[in-house]
């Protein structure tokens, strides 16, 4: 099949998988540990794609335009057959990027792993070096140190590495020089993510959010930035590079300079269901028609075809239209879509 775009011509060029709605962390924009706690209902196996699942589906999406893969979670890494699945990604599917995004708290010891099996790149998310504040926001206490240690292992192996630093008013916004000095001198991106109001549970407010700008001038003013046009089309990080010449940090600003209108991502929870968007509440059940008697590969493509082609997803761009009518929308938890 040729490839598709949505109502609003945007390609399907980029397919996001959370492979497990668990995690060893309780960051509260995420997962806050008093809805995520002992009782909550995780995800059993079986109601898991397989790793044969997981190819199938890939390959209906292949054939749609899909160029590049992300394994996400919950945290990627808590499930054990991610090396395997990477493999079959590159060798067996022959996609052209998978990419992972991990909490790097096992990082240390599967990186090797995952670099044999051919991953391509890796994120991995620091929102501190502060032990303190690193262990408010992970939610459990966790030193960052061993993060870090994760980093440095995967570095020495090869991969490039890019950080996740997710920017809240009266948190962390005043680490942001720190974060960059420290990861400059070891010739790794920082991305800064606005703190955004995805699912219901993160006790997100419009006053909690550092404008990209301010952190763009903060950093600035330390260490002067020129503008970077996007590495490829649909890239959502607006880039700035350093005028020393020592890296380049990136902003996602998807509160403040939303960027819906040429976005490329599909997203496929861990129990195999498709969203349009990350702030969607209604996904579509792909892994029920895989499970389904009779339904080829060609019903699969077909089926994410329809879907794609429907797309009308902009919550971004129309953010400050619903909060100023008092709307209230419920959308699906970050730590069963992936971020």
């Amino acid at each position: 099949m040729p490839p598709v775009s949505d109502q609003f011509l945007r390609p399907l060029r980029d397919l996001r998988i959370s492979v497990t709605d668990r995690c060893n962390f309780r960051c509260p924009y995420c997962m806050p540990a008093e809805v995520f706690g002992p009782g909550h209902a995780f995800l059993r196996d079986p109601q898991l794609m397989s790793l044969g699942e997981l190819t199938r589906i890939v390959r209906a999406f292949q054939a749609l335009g899909v160029e590049k893969v992300r394994l996400t979670g919950g945290e990627p890494l808590l499930r054990q057959d991610v090396p395997d699945l990477v493999r079959a990604l590159k060798q067996e599917l022959g996609v052209k990027d998978v990419a992972l995004t991990t909490n790097g708290w096992l990082l240390e010891k599967l990186a090797p792993a995952l670099r044999a099996a051919g991953l391509d790149r890796l994120n991995v998310s620091v929102d501190s070096l502060d032990d303190a504040t690193a262990g408010k926001l992970n939610g459990l206490g966790f030193k960052v140190s061993r993060v870090l240690r994760g980093i440095d292992a995967a570095a020495a192996l090869g991969f490039p590495i890019k950080i996740n630093c997710v920017v809240q008013r009266g948190v962390n916004e005043a680490e942001l020089p720190a974060l960059c000095a420290y990861f400059r001198e070891r010739g790794h991106t920082v991305r800064f993510i606005e703190f955004m109001d995805v699912g219901n549970t993160n006790h997100w407010s419009q006053d909690r959010v550092v404008p990209a700008r301010e952190i763009v001038a903060t950093i600035g003013a330390r260490w002067p930035l020129e503008p970077v046009g996007p590495a490829y089309r649909g890239e959502v990080a607006a880039r700035y590079r350093y005028v020393d010449g020592r890296g380049e940090i990136g902003l996602i600003s998807s509160v403040t300079e939303p960027f819906c209108r040429d976005c490329h991502r599909a997203r496929l929870s861990a129990d195999g269901k498709l969203y349009t968007c990350l702030f969607a509440s209604l996904g579509w059940d792909l892994l029920g028609a895989v499970r389904s008697r009779g339904f080829s590969d060609a019903d699969l493509e077909a089926f994410v075809r329809r879907i794609w082609q429907g797309r009308m997803d902009r919550y971004s761009d129309e953010r400050a239209e619903i909060i100023a009518a008092g709307e209230s929308r419920a959308k699906i938890e970050m730590s069963y879509i992936g971020g």
